[in-house]
């Protein structure tokens, strides 16, 4: 019997099907794939998510597999070369904006002790499942994110971008009740206590 999906996963090709059972709405705690998914996201502006996807390796080979310490450390010289990448969204804002939010990416870690647990103390350690049949763009919890990486100087984090992101990352999960994959109605009230985190100081 064939897997019944979400909506937007169903006819479409292989790499959005395979991101769909494979990542979407899977909880990411590891600092290395959130800030993987936080790059890629940024880039989507404006472009659909099947682009980013199909440029993915593309991303990692150019952004030294997504390794932030050395993404903060891109000088003028090696931004200019990222722009000539043929590969990648050749995007100059996006470029900087990358750089920029890797380092403040950094400085989140040094004041939480990760990044994961700066963004999952949003939400208390908890997964927030899907409670109505539309989709939204964006949600009182994205914009307070957004809000607050906008504050601390990050850049190409709107609340559309930022709630697709946590998305992908697992913090919201949007699959539909009849898709094969874990949704509201087959872990209703389910909660993660055994990764309760404090709740997030916004940037002052």
């Amino acid at each position: 019997m064939e897997k019944k999906r979400c909506f937007w996963a169903e006819n479409v090709p292989e790499i959005y099907v395979r991101y769909h059972d494979e990542e979407w709405g899977r909880e990411v705690h590891d600092d290395h794939k959130l800030f993987e998914m936080l790059l890629l996201e940024s880039f989507q502006a404006g472009l659909s998510w099947l682009t980013i996807l199909k440029k993915r390796e593309a991303f990692r080979e150019a952004f030294d597999a997504f390794d932030v310490a050395k993404v903060a450390g891109y000088t003028e010289v090696k931004q200019k070369e990222l722009m000539q990448n043929p590969g990648i969204i050749r995007n100059r804002l996006k470029i900087r904006a990358a750089v920029k939010n890797a380092v403040i990416f950094q400085q989140i870690q040094r004041e939480y002790g990760s990044f994961s647990a700066y963004l999952w103390g949003f939400t208390e350690g908890k997964v927030i499942y899907r409670t109505q049949k539309e989709l939204p763009t964006h949600t009182a919890l994205s914009d307070e994110i957004s809000a607050d990486l906008y504050k601390r100087g990050m850049r190409f984090v709107g609340s559309v971008i930022i709630y697709s992101y946590l998305q992908a990352v697992g913090i919201v999960n949007d699959h539909e009740p009849a898709c094969f994959l874990p949704s509201r109605s087959k872990a209703c009230g389910q909660e993660r206590a055994n990764h309760t985190q404090h709740q997030p100081r916004l940037a002052s």
